[in-house]
């Protein structure tokens, strides 16, 4: 059984532990010594980091389960800037996540659907993420959903130079919200 629920303060240290264990799953290649670890512990997942975003209105993270046991989550930046879109209203999946034993069972469908039925209630206009360029089968996931590349960047120096050059190139892969 499937089950998607939104993530409160007591699900702070469940989130912090799932995205380590995922990233670690999906990531380390990207990164010099010492880089996966500053950024699963400081930049990006430390509980207390957690807890300041799921605390904050403007963000909201779920957490799919399967049988009660936790699968993988996403988290949605409910007021995001998309540089050259500044008019629309829109909203951002900044990150969804699932173990590899998740992937290839719908999970990731189920997650990025409910992203859009958020978009729609909060009347959005335009919903984006940004995907690894490196990260094909991702990005042709999200053109599978209507999704289409609109820009691409670098991630900066010098908060990424522990991270591989070849891995910092990004797109940013945007779709309308049918409302």
């Amino acid at each position: 059984m499937i089950n998607i629920y939104k993530a409160s303060l007591t699900d702070a240290v469940l989130l912090s532990k799932l995205a380590k264990e995922i990233y670690k799953q999906h990531y380390l290649h990207l990164w010099y010594p010492g880089g996966a670890e500053w950024y699963m512990e400081q930049y990006a997942y430390a509980t207390d980091k957690m807890e300041k975003e799921i605390a904050n209105p403007a963000t909201e993270y779920y957490i799919v389960t399967v049988h009660g046991v936790p699968a993988g989550y996403i988290k949605l930046n409910l007021f995001a800037i998309l540089p050259g879109e500044e008019k629309a209203n829109k909203m951002e999946v900044e990150r969804i996540y699932l173990y590899t034993t998740s992937k290839g069972k719908g999970l990731g469908k189920q997650l990025m659907l409910l992203a859009l039925q958020r978009a729609k209630e909060l009347h959005k206009e335009i919903i984006f993420l940004k995907a690894m360029d490196s990260a094909t089968d991702a990005i042709a996931f999200y053109t599978s959903l209507g999704y289409t590349i609109c820009d691409s960047f670098q991630l900066p120096l010098p908060d990424f130079e522990l991270m591989k050059k070849e891995y910092r190139g990004m797109v940013v892969l945007k779709r309308k919200v049918m409302l």
